[in-house]
């Protein structure tokens, strides 16, 4: 006697969602596409070099963001520091991050890589100074 039939669970079966990324890891530029299931990425294609993986899997899970701008600079040669986040800053903090700049005004001298704010915007990302800024008041340094 043969055994009675089941509908197949449409819930059951894993459904697999395709994105695709331009790697912004290298040079290259490649194309990727990437695979995932709930959130959970299985497969990156389309790389040239290993960096690629690791862009695409970040990419889909947490995406992060390079913060470069300038604020305002006060007693130094010049009216702007050039300043960015001490690490790549999550996407959706990215405006919260350069809001918080607003307005911020740096006094000279400033020394390359001095930590100019701590915790902007509550990510726990440093901004940094990618600049040396002597004050008009002489060549004197303070770190």
């Amino acid at each position: 006697m043969a055994e009675p039939t089941r509908a197949p669970d449409e819930h059951a079966a894993e459904e697999t969602e395709t994105y695709v990324y331009l790697c912004t890891s290298c040079p290259l530029g490649c194309r990727l596409e990437g695979d995932a299931v709930d959130d959970d990425v299985i497969e990156v294609r389309g790389n040239s070099c290993k960096r690629g993986i690791k862009y695409g899997t970040q990419e889909h899970t947490d995406p992060r963001r390079a913060v470069s701008t300038t604020v305002w600079l006060h007693g130094g040669p010049c009216e702007r520091l050039p300043v960015r986040a001490a690490e790549p800053v999550p996407k959706q903090k990215v405006r919260e991050f350069v809001q918080a700049l607003q307005g911020l005004v740096v006094e000279a001298p400033v020394d390359f890589g001095a930590v100019v704010v701590s915790d902007v915007a509550g990510t726990g990302i440093d901004l940094i100074a990618t600049r040396e800024i002597v004050s008009e008041h002489g060549r004197e340094l303070v770190g």
